[in-house]
């Protein structure tokens, strides 16, 4: 287990404590955990999955030095029936991933987040969908990713679990799940004493769902997702988020919804923070 925190003492109580109950042995500052390797420096911490990334490409069998440089391919699109059926489908069933994504992953083994220790402690975030982006049942696929400052702390990109009529409607049911996840951050950080008391600025690039959270009154075309207008418009009037546009140069949270060319796939990865590990 990890134990952290400001107060030296009561962390010493804690071991000693614990050390009652159960065998224990104290390996010393964070280095390697759950698949998680940690370089501490004066300049913050950088997190990283060598270890592991490198693992899964040894079970995979990809011992040859092609490279990829993005993890799929330019407006690629799969459906079910797709390529050919596995004699065996074991080994993809445990790896999850693809030839290609093991590709990209093998080119990039060494870059991690680095969490700076000069940043600051105000949070901020950035939605996205991909209206319809799915062949087979056209659902649309939700993004978000979390900021602390210029550190990474929150991300998801998961397919919706209805069918949505358009591109606003698809980002308005984003919009929920992002805000729900600003909700328990904010609390999460008041929880450990960091109060914020200005609203959680949150940029989307769908004007149409961001006058639809401003508007007190529902129309009929958004009657089918108005628990979630009430949801949102809620946490809107209590200030705990603030909407604003974010032109589609800008919006990081497009890597969690669509594929790039490797020039654009890796500005964005820049926005947050991804890096090499430091020398």
């Amino acid at each position: 287990m990890v134990i952290t925190g400001s107060d030296l003492e009561g962390i010493n109580a804690l071991k000693s404590q614990l050390s009652l109950s159960f065998e224990m042995k104290d390996l010393g500052h964070l280095r390697y955990f759950l698949g998680i390797e940690v370089d501490r420096s004066s300049e913050g911490y950088f997190v990283s999955q060598v270890k592991y990334a490198t693992e899964i490409l040894h079970r995979a069998g990809l011992t040859d030095n092609k490279i990829v440089d993005t993890p799929l391919e330019l407006n690629v699109k799969y459906n079910p029936t797709d390529g050919e059926i596995l004699s065996n489908p074991t080994l993809y069933r445990q790896l999850v991933v693809v030839l290609r994504i093991l590709g990209y992953l093998k080119g990039t083994l060494y870059q991690g987040l680095h969490f700076s220790s000069t940043s600051d402690l105000k949070l901020k975030a950035y939605f996205d969908s991909d209206w319809a982006g799915d062949l087979t049942d056209r659902r649309s696929t939700t993004g978000y990713c979390m900021f602390l400052g210029n550190s990474l702390i929150s991300w998801r990109s998961k397919k919706q679990s209805v069918v949505s009529h358009s591109s606003a409607e698809a980002e308005y049911r984003a919009l929920p799940h992002t805000t729900s996840e600003i909700v328990w951050l904010r609390w999460l950080l008041s929880d450990m004493g960091v109060y914020l008391s200005e609203p959680t600025p949150l940029f989307c690039d769908n004007k149409t769902a961001i006058h639809i959270a401003h508007n007190d009154v529902f129309h009929e075309r958004t009657k089918h997702v108005e628990i979630d207008c009430h949801f949102v418009r809620h946490h809107y009037k209590k200030r705990t988020i603030g909407l604003h546009y974010a032109n589609s140069e800008l919006q990081i949270a497009y890597l969690f919804t669509k594929t790039y060319p490797s020039k654009r796939l890796q500005f964005l990865s820049s926005k947050l923070n991804m890096c090499c590990r430091p020398s």
